[in-house]
């Protein structure tokens, strides 16, 4: 599953081609993905023309995330709320006649590659397909596991209480090391696992948590309030420095994911032990070790985490 990072690149990346559009036309395919976010989804031919008649004709005024959500904002107030969960995908195709006025085709693809994307749009993993005025978005997704949800209102959206178990944004002026100290000192679990709970900091993911661990000399094993404040202090800045660059390079991209332009994100050349167990360390030529926590492979120093 994309971490913040890549969900945020792909926000702005998508910001760029769809702004000021106006949808013509909305073609859903698969119902049960605009009819709710749980696990267990029944199809709903009611939130489906709804989905449809109260987009319609509406225009992109931005495009916003919170935590691993994306948040489409469109005239009169209304809302689009997207997440790719492990296989989802956005692809925008300009019209003939924009890319007329280009001087090469634009094809812009974001989320994980399906490989039939690449030349067929739309196609058999296509499911929601926007008409817009210069160009067609879809949504494609593989195993079905995303949705994309219509609120008439933002106040609506808020009503549902979709974020309200979210931690802080970790480049958020309100993420301070105060509140991680105080968030982090009655956690009895271990911290790899708190840190991606979402409860307290939201968007770090497994990639990230094991890097910031690493950086600061943390075990992932270790119980979240056994952390000293010197030992929160040091996570806290990897955690805001680590978010911070993979952002700036267009995160990391391992495994399937991509960035809207089609790219692979760089800061994967920065890992320094994900995905790298049985490599020597970096700091210490220790050979790094891996476990498992809640069903995660992590990988460790057992010389340089404490």
């Amino acid at each position: 599953m994309p971490e913040l990072p890549e969900v945020e690149n792909l926000r702005r990346g998508l910001e760029k081609h769809i702004l000021g559009q106006k949808i013509k036309k909305v073609l859903v395919n698969k119902p049960k993905l605009v009819s709710g976010k749980g696990n267990i989804r029944i199809a709903s031919s009611r939130k489906v023309k709804e989905f449809i008649e109260g987009l319609t004709h509406e225009k992109f005024i931005a495009v916003e995330r919170r935590a691993k959500n994306l948040i489409f904002k469109l005239s009169h107030n209304k809302i689009i709320l997207a997440h790719l969960k492990m296989s989802g995908q956005f692809a925008y195709l300009p019209s003939r006649k924009a890319m007329a006025r280009r001087s090469k085709e634009v094809k812009v693809i974001g989320g994980h590659p399906i490989e039939i994307s690449e030349k067929v749009l739309p196609n058999k993993h296509t499911h929601i397909i926007f008409e817009l005025e210069h160009g067609t978005l879809y949504y494609n997704d593989t195993r079905m596991f995303g949705y994309v949800l219509y609120f008439p209102s933002l106040e609506i959206l808020e009503k549902e209480n979709h974020f309200a178990n979210l931690g802080k944004e970790p480049l958020d002026k309100s993420f301070t090391v105060k509140y991680f100290a105080e968030s982090l000192k009655n956690k009895k679990g271990k911290i790899k696992s708190v840190l991606m709970g979402q409860d307290v900091v939201v968007g770090v993911g497994n990639i990230y948590t094991d890097e910031s661990l690493f950086e600061s000399g943390i075990l992932p094993t270790r119980t979240a309030s056994s952390l000293n404040p010197k030992e929160i202090e040091k996570l806290y800045k990897a955690i805001v420095r680590i978010i911070s660059k993979a952002i700036t390079v267009g995160g990391s991209s391992v495994a399937t994911y991509r960035l809207i332009d089609d790219s692979r994100g760089n800061y994967a050349r920065e890992h320094k032990v994900y995905g790298k167990s049985g490599n020597k360390c970096s700091k210490c030529k220790t050979t790094l070790k891996k476990t498992l926590i809640q069903t995660r492979t992590t990988v460790f120093c057992p010389h340089c985490q404490k």
